[in-house]
């Protein structure tokens, strides 16, 4: 049983970080991190100023989005 469960809980992990790259969920962590690697001096927005700013370029921009 304890084999099972650990297939499970694998699986389980699998999905969740499919499905929060999808999403995006850790795109904030990695910005930030890359805008303290690269551009030390520069400041950092806040996390919902990130969102704004992104989202609108992507509604400025939409690429190759299906709608």
């Amino acid at each position: 049983m304890t084999a099972l469960g650990s297939r499970l809980a694998r699986g389980v992990r699998a999905v969740h970080w499919y499905v929060s790259s999808v999403m995006g969920d850790k795109d904030y962590e990695r910005f930030v991190a890359h805008r303290r690697r690269v551009h030390p001096a520069a400041s950092v927005p806040t996390e919902k100023e990130f969102w704004r700013r992104r989202w609108a370029e992507l509604d400025a921009n939409p690429g190759a989005r299906c709608c």
